[in-house]
């Protein structure tokens, strides 16, 4: 069975089994495969499995569907491929291949998965990079560079004229219903 791997920092390990006809992503709760960070579209992309093969389609999302560092509307996913969405990367693996080098590869030339120990003295079959904490020399020296830009323009506060307009009338109609009440009072009055 076909599945993604998340390989960002952080996130790295998280995975969803291409189980289904057709998965979406995005970021909002409402896709198949949520994806809570803010370089991805609250629905960015669906994922269609058209028999063996597995199709990445984008729906039309801010910051673009990525496979192996190529922009795509639509594109066939071929299993060790990287998929990349916003600034989330994954991986398609999938039980029946997988890329040269990835542990179930086809190729010769791959390394073998390693084998070391862990203090509980068990083997581990593959080697998985852990991301460790910062530390608070690293915090007094300030932000990392490489991680996600914040500064650009591309994810930009959203104005809120609109709203602001609405208020905006609102306030002068309530403002001109107090008046015409106060008026007609004062006429009841004398």
């Amino acid at each position: 069975m076909a599945r993604l791997v998340v390989l960002n920092t952080g996130m790295s390990g998280r995975s969803h089994e291409l189980s289904v006809e057709k998965t979406t992503i995005g970021r909002v709760e409402d896709n198949t495969f949520q994806i809570s960070d803010p370089s991805v579209s609250s629905h960015h992309c669906e994922i269609l499995m058209r028999g063996s093969d597995v199709v990445v389609k984008d729906l039309n999302s801010t910051n673009g569907t990525f496979v192996n560092g190529e922009q795509v509307s639509e594109k066939t996913l071929k299993p060790g491929q990287t998929l990349r969405l916003g600034q989330v990367e994954m991986r398609l693996d999938s039980d029946g291949a997988a890329a040269p080098g990835l542990p179930g590869a086809s190729s010769a030339s791959a390394p073998a998965p390693s084998s070391t120990p862990t203090p509980g003295g068990k083997k581990l079959d593959q080697t998985m990079v852990m991301q460790r904490g910062v530390s608070l020399d690293e915090l007094e020296q300030g932000p990392r560079t490489g991680g996600f830009d914040t500064t650009s323009k591309a994810f930009s506060k959203k104005s809120n004229k609109g709203n602001r307009m609405f208020l905006i009338a609102g306030i002068v109609v309530v403002v001109i219903i107090l008046l015409v009440l106060l008026v007609a009072l004062a006429m009841v009055k004398s």
